[in-house]
């Protein structure tokens, strides 16, 4: 699993990107990281995105374990363990605190979790991970396809090393980096796993998040807050809000 990592201390940060993305969406943040936190802190890319490795399956229980096992060796005993998640990174973070993997942390915190799904929605997912993975003829017109996918258009500029990381080049040309068969995670049990929850787990999302209302996440979590006139991508466009999130947490 691709993992990038900095920082020294017991207490761990771990960052969860979005379906989609990689790890690299969170380099605004780190950007921040000396200033805003004390300790380590360690962003991966979640099974079949950017630089891991494509999974037999990817269930969410799947992915949490292969989190965990990614993860564990890195855990102090001494330290805390603080979980950041995006999307469906945030679903991720929720299922590690069940405490099922092997690992419990010391406070989840979950942004943009899209919690409503539709039938048709469900259905389109499941026949895009059906579909081979869709060659381009260039890296440009891979890299603006990757920005498309990932919510980052507009966002991210299509020569930074940001677009670079979601994508790669094999025998046919250049793709994207992800797995198409990631698509197949299903609706995730979002309020179950918040029930299940072994540690404080909250829910946020940026007031203009056009994935999520936030009357959706508080008939989960009443205290869900949010996180200013931002989009889906909150970490992006207002890293300094996610970290006054999870100081006040």
């Amino acid at each position: 699993m691709f993992v990038e990592q900095g920082g020294e201390g017991a207490d761990l940060l771990l960052l969860l990107h979005g379906m989609g993305a990689t790890a690299s969406v969170w380099s605004p943040l780190c950007a921040q990281v000396d200033a805003r936190w004390a300790g380590r802190w360690m962003a991966l890319d979640l099974p079949g995105h950017g630089g891991s490795e494509p999974a037999p399956g990817y269930a969410i229980g799947l992915t949490a374990a292969a989190v965990a096992q990614a993860v564990l060796p890195h855990i102090h005993g001494a330290g805390r363990l603080v979980v950041l998640g995006h999307s469906l990174g945030g679903v991720i973070a929720l299922a590690l605190a069940t405490g099922w993997f092997g690992l419990v942390p010391h406070r989840v915190f979950a942004a943009g979790i899209k919690v409503a799904w539709s039938d048709d929605e469900l259905h389109r997912m499941a026949a895009l991970a059906a579909q081979p993975a869709r060659h381009f003829a260039t890296e440009d017109e891979a890299r603006e396809r990757y920005l498309k996918v990932s919510g980052l258009a507009g966002l991210v500029d299509a020569t930074s090393p940001v677009a670079g990381r979601g994508v790669r080049r094999d025998a046919e040309g250049w793709r994207l980096a992800m797995d198409p068969r990631a698509y197949a995670v299903g609706r995730p049990p979002v309020a179950e796993l918040m029930r299940l929850a072994r540690c404080p787990a909250h829910l946020g999302r940026g007031e203009q998040d056009a994935m999520v209302t936030s009357q959706q996440l508080r008939e989960i979590d009443p205290d869900a807050v949010e996180l200013g006139p931002h989009g889906h991508n909150v970490m992006i466009e207002a890293p300094a809000r996610m970290w006054d999130w999870i100081a006040a947490g």
